[in-house]
């Protein structure tokens, strides 16, 4: 195996187990490892809820979608599957749902089929040559179509269905895009039921590559939704949670992952100014938190964070352990990622190390900490399934080890400025260049001379 296919493997590999960060990410890597297309949630695609009764056609509010429209059975529809036919109202009327789970930049390719209405209620003039109506997805075009013909009806006849597969393909412009089909009928005469039909909704998706340089101090805008309706505000989404079992968190596992983060000093640099070696053991104390999306939305904003969406992401130890025991959405969030990851999540995360540095003359030793985080995306869901608030969580992770680094390099300039200085000294004012000429021993006790006693020497002679 060649070089450039074992680091290929190699990075293959680590993507896998979660643990690629931003560096390993550089070309050509990033180009080969792009994501693959992806099936859409599309919510009661089949229409077939609420339960129907008889054949139709009835007006229903449709589970998952909004408008209010025509729905016919799958046999009144002239199917063959069990996918119910909805006739698009002309009134202006739409059929409208969220995608769930597609972000901004994703490609989407809608899959679905239509018919020229099955009403007995059509003259053949309004469906000889199809019917027209728009599909059109947050960020794209407004896609027109019309209908196959049907040029065989007769008013008081129901129609047999001449259905059309068809796709749209649209790159999404926000998170969550609006798939929305509307009829373009709008002759006067033509009756309410007869309009273009829709059946059998699928979508799938190429999801934007994951960014990992996203910084955990800005995580992005927490997003609320009340059924496909956008919140303007994330209260009233946070507050359906407040609760132990008032919601659950549901991780996006395509956009979880595990990554080391920055390096950065702890503790202080050591500088041996000295000619020998220096060998000591010092302690080393470091601290992690956890951030979100959620409280960075309400700060971005300028807003006060309100009670029920505060998680433990503080950075004060005491309050995050308070927010621990207090706020259900923490409980929801740390339920949910034991279940997914077969492990406990932390909030906040401390170390104490012992070093033992030997640092040679001349040299600098301290302490790098390159921590090893976790960041989960994913959406708190209400047990009625009418609000989903998205929301990133970042915090420490103990899936794979922190990094300890012991350095020890050349001195800055200014570190070797400084072990050249003088020694710090009090300067002597008066004969400052003058030899010493005495020792001071301390204070002792010396007889005092006598007064104006002058002193001689004298000498013994023997006589001979």
């Amino acid at each position: 195996m060649s070089s450039s296919s074992a680091s290929a493997v190699a990075v293959r590999t680590l993507a896998a187990a979660g643990l690629l960060f931003p560096a390993a990410l550089a070309a050509p890597y990033a180009a080969a490892e792009a994501p693959a297309p992806q099936t859409v949630t599309v919510l009661n695609g089949d229409f077939a809820d609420p339960v129907m009764k008889g054949d139709g056609p009835t007006t229903v509010a449709l589970d998952s979608w909004d408008g209010r429209n025509q729905r016919y059975s799958p046999s009144a529809s002239g199917r063959t599957d069990t996918a119910h036919g909805v006739a698009l109202e002309k009134q202006g009327n739409s059929l409208s749902q969220r995608l769930r789970g597609v972000r901004t930049g994703a490609e989407v390719t809608v899959s679905y089929e239509d018919s020229p209405a099955v009403s007995k209620e059509c003259n053949g003039s309004d469906v000889v040559d199809g019917q027209p109506y728009t599909v059109e997805g947050s960020g794209g075009s407004v896609q027109a179509v019309t209908t196959a013909g049907d040029p065989d009806r007769v008013k008081g006849t129901p129609g047999p269905g001449r259905w059309s597969k068809r796709t749209y393909t649209f790159v999404a412009g926000e998170n969550e895009p609006l798939l929305t089909f509307a009829s373009k009928v709008t002759d006067s005469k033509t009756h309410v039921t007869c309009t273009p039909m829709i059946a059998r909704i699928r979508a799938v998706e190429v999801p934007v590559p994951l960014d990992r340089t996203v910084d955990k101090t800005a995580l992005g805008t927490a997003e609320a939704y009340k059924g496909n309706e956008r919140q303007t505000t994330l209260h009233n989404a946070a507050a359906a949670c407040n609760g132990e079992s008032a919601c659950v968190f549901r991780p996006d596992m395509r956009m979880s992952f595990r990554y080391y983060d920055r390096a950065r000093v702890v503790g202080e640099a050591f500088v041996n100014c000295t000619r020998n070696t220096l060998e000591h053991t010092r302690v080393v104390s470091f601290s992690e938190r956890a951030y979100d999306s959620i409280s960075q939305t309400y700060a971005a904003a300028g807003l006060p964070l309100n009670d029920v969406a505060k998680l433990p992401t503080s950075g004060d130890r005491t309050e995050d352990e308070k927010r621990i025991k207090e706020r259900p959405m923490a409980g929801q969030f740390s339920l949910a990622y034991e279940k997914g990851w077969q492990r406990a999540w932390q909030w906040f995360g401390g170390e104490e190390r012992t070093v033992v540095e030997r640092i040679q003359p001349g040299e600098v030793s301290w302490i790098e900490l390159q921590p090893s985080r976790e960041r989960v995306e994913g959406w708190f869901l209400s047990k009625k399934d009418d609000y989903r608030l998205h929301a990133v969580i970042d915090g420490p992770s103990r899936g794979v080890p922190d990094r300890l680094l012991q350095r020890t390099g050349p001195m800055a300039e200014a570190e070797k400025q400084r072990c050249t200085a003088a020694r710090p000294m009090t300067t002597t004012p008066v004969d400052a260049g003058a030899a010493a000429y005495s020792s001071d021993k301390g204070l002792l006790k010396v007889s005092a001379p006598a007064a104006n006693r002058s002193v001689r020497a004298t000498r013994t002679v023997p006589l001979g």
